[in-house]
């Protein structure tokens, strides 16, 4: 098996604004994993917040490159347990590795991934379309610039209600809101009650992450349900999120991977949580990883590559909030020439 790594940097077609800051152009790494002539993807992107570069990730790959190409047939779970000691401290590396190993593997059994994990393409979710803090007018624009029918808007400002309000005025469509760790516990319950009133279907990760007796609070107290991001990177939140969440968004370049990633989705299911899978902002080949999970989720957000001015990828596509599956196998991707 050969390792082949290419370094992207993608640049946005508005500049996108949470909580902590702004972006206008993302660092992007693929890992294209060969073997018998054919070839899988995979994806990390360099975040601040978690303090990655694109750099790191390619100084990381060449050091370990023997260890990678090592090829025996594995399943990607095994080969996902066998990489894990190598990187334990990289779950964004880790990530692209095992979406990389997935689609290859999937090619090779001349399989698409939701068949090889028997899943049929049912009553998928739709995407929503993410909306970034700005004025109310760019804000009220990208909506009219992207007619869709889930938005998810980012908050964290003194004015997040008014926000909402002057939102609502211009689209009946379902509106998801994230604070990204943005708001207080009291904030949270108080503003609970108005975004109901303002058509909002769940509220994500209002609180900073590591407060747990605050979300416990929020979660007994909130008018909407809360979803767990930030507080849920690993395997290992899924069960401290019970009773603090009323569900989760598993990310995969947080957890490691497609395989950890629908490991946690069945443990959530199995504790009563919503499910839900998002994107970090990345190409087609990160958000068709994402795609292949949608049969078991409850929400999903995977807009990543729809805030590109140029997607470095073909895969699945995006139908007004519908998921088009590409016809090819794995995970559907080919990088563009």
């Amino acid at each position: 098996m050969k390792l082949i790594i290419h370094t992207y940097k993608l640049k946005l077609k508005h500049p996108f604004t949470i909580s902590r800051g702004t972006r206008t152009e993302i660092p992007s790494i693929i890992v294209e994993l060969s073997h018998n002539g054919k070839s899988g993807f995979g994806e990390a992107t360099a975040n601040p917040y978690y303090n990655t570069t694109v750099e790191k990730f390619e100084e990381e790959l060449i050091e370990k490159h023997k260890t990678i190409e090592v090829f025996s047939n594995q399943t990607p779970e095994e080969y996902w347990t066998y990489l894990l000691p190598h990187f334990a401290n990289n779950m964004f590396l880790l990530c692209a590795l095992d979406e990389a190993y997935t689609d290859l593997y999937t090619r090779l059994q001349n399989l698409k991934l939701y068949q090889y994990w028997s899943l049929k393409l049912e009553n998928l979710p739709q995407t929503n379309y993410t909306i970034g803090i700005d004025s109310i007018e760019k804000m009220t624009s990208k909506m009219k610039e992207v007619p869709w029918p889930i938005y998810k808007i980012k908050l964290g400002t003194k004015d997040d209600i008014q926000i909402v309000t002057e939102l609502r005025k211009h689209s009946n469509s379902v509106f998801r809101i994230d604070a990204n760790c943005g708001w207080e516990v009291t904030e949270t319950v108080k503003n609970s009650v108005e975004l109901k009133k303002l058509g909002v279907e769940f509220i994500e990760q209002p609180l900073p992450a590591d407060n747990w007796k605050g979300s416990k609070v929020v979660y007994e107290n909130s008018h909407l349900p809360i979803i767990a991001d930030e507080s849920c990177i690993i395997e290992t939140d899924v069960e401290k999120c019970y009773n603090h969440f009323h569900g989760v968004n598993v990310k995969l370049m947080k957890c490691g991977g497609l395989t950890p990633a629908k490991r946690m989705i069945t443990k959530a299911k199995s504790l009563g949580l919503k499910t839900m899978v998002g994107c970090m902002t990345e190409s087609s080949v990160g958000i068709s990883a994402i795609a292949h999970l949608t049969p078991l989720l409850d929400y999903v957000d995977m807009d990543g590559a729809l805030l590109l001015k140029n997607d470095i990828a073909k895969g699945v596509t995006l139908n007004n909030g519908n998921i088009v599956f590409s016809k090819l196998n794995g995970t559907g991707v080919l990088l563009n020439k």
